[in-house]
């Protein structure tokens, strides 16, 4: 099973409203089944820093890795978590159930869960990506995980473009 992280650039002044650019794609590959992040009850929240497999994270979930500026696909089973109150680079802002169906291709899902993702984003943080000063990157489902696992979700990642944020980043106005 596998997942595929992107993440687009940020767009010029000149193209604003370009969703197509992506510098950075990053593979989630699932062997075994990774561990699950620990979580409170019943609330959900993450309790201890860990490991945990990407499939099983969930919106409010702070993440403790930025993506890389690589173009390059990498394969990892899991992604470090901690609890939003430590100081974390990313959080886990929306999900995207994409439609079912014959696996529409890379650039489909990463184009229509990109745009659910920026559609979202400034009803999250309070402003447009546009005028953000914070980073947007997401998971996206590959052909495997689509097929083998019915993985339908687009996980939307939002965090500081450098450093680490404590707490949530909602209405944050940054």
């Amino acid at each position: 099973m596998a997942s595929i992280r992107v993440r687009p650039a940020r767009p010029l002044a000149l193209g604003a409203g370009l969703l197509a650019s992506f510098v950075l794609l990053a593979g989630c590959g699932l062997l075994d089944g990774p561990p699950e992040a620990q979580r409170d009850e019943p609330g959900g929240e993450i309790t201890a820093s860990s490991d945990a497999g990407v499939f099983s994270l969930q919106v409010g979930d702070c993440l403790d890795e930025a993506p890389t500026e690589s173009t390059e696909s990498v394969e990892v089973e899991s992604v470090p978590v901690v609890p939003c109150s430590e100081p974390h680079t990313g959080e886990v802002f929306a999900e995207h159930q994409l439609e079912e169906g014959d696996y529409p291709g890379d650039e489909a899902v990463q184009q229509t869960g990109l745009d659910h993702c920026h559609s979202v984003f400034a009803e999250f943080v309070g402003l447009t990506y546009e005028e953000s000063a914070l980073e947007l990157w997401a998971f996206f489902p590959t052909e495997e995980s689509w097929t083998t696992s019915d993985d339908r979700t687009v996980h939307c990642v939002v965090g500081p473009a450098q450093d680490t944020v404590t707490g949530s980043l909602e209405g944050s106005a940054v």
